[in-house]
């Protein structure tokens, strides 16, 4: 592969996630880990510290999974996506399901084919965002002041994590799972505690953290 195909790559995969209805979906298609998938399309790192790409061997079993013709990953279907969006519209539901910290990452997309579990809180997004999106509400003081305990939060796996977002971390060796700021500096990925009275605020992304979703907006029940 050469390097000129890494961003159209990136394209196509985020077109091939809302063709497949998920990113775990397009992953179980493809015959591919799931968390594999969400550091390739965040691009986390790798232990040399350069970012993870979607390499020939990725990209041919995409194509397979998603019927696509060989060489689909490296051309460009901007386009084609534009026209799709416009004939197909925006996504019918906007209700997304308040899941306790534990669940993430679990399997909690709301489908006709895959209702929610009985007594689940559904909750109305007031912007845009997938059908994967879901809710968290806000426990601890780590975020003050910006985000305070018992706040909703509303999560999008398929939003593209950028410098500044505020995002939700799996760590896989503890399987513990956070949100923190996003901060890239010099091609390097860090998360960042907003409490300025919290010890080790800042930690360098690796490996070893799944990005789980963005945050694209909060609130609070009153």
């Amino acid at each position: 592969m050469t390097r000129k195909h890494i961003p159209i790559r990136l394209k196509n995969l985020e077109i091939l996630i809302r063709e497949a209805g998920s990113a775990a979906s397009l992953a179980r298609a493809a015959d591919t880990n799931s968390s594999y998938l969400s550091q390739v399309r965040n691009q986390l790192p790798t232990k040399k510290g350069t970012p993870r790409g979607i390499g020939d061997d990725l990209a041919a079993k995409l194509e397979t999974a998603m019927d696509k013709p060989q060489g689909w990953m490296d051309e460009d279907h901007e386009n084609e996506e534009s026209i799709a969006l416009e004939r197909d519209g925006p996504s019918r539901g906007n209700h997304h399901p308040l899941i306790a910290w534990d669940q993430v990452g679990k399997g909690h997309e709301i489908s006709e084919d895959k209702p929610p579990p009985y007594n689940t809180q559904l909750l109305i997004c007031p912007v845009k965002c997938s059908d994967e999106t879901f809710v968290l509400r806000v426990r601890g003081a780590s975020m003050e002041p910006k985000f305070r305990e018992g706040e909703l939060i509303f999560v999008d796996p398929q939003a593209a994590a950028d410098h500044g977002n505020y995002v939700v971390v799996r760590f896989e060796a503890s399987n513990e799972v956070s949100f923190k700021q996003l901060i890239v500096e010099e091609g390097k990925q860090y998360l960042k505690t907003l409490n300025p009275d919290w010890p080790n605020r800042i930690v360098e992304v690796t490996a070893d953290t799944v990005l789980c979703g963005v945050i694209i907006f909060k609130g609070e029940a009153l």
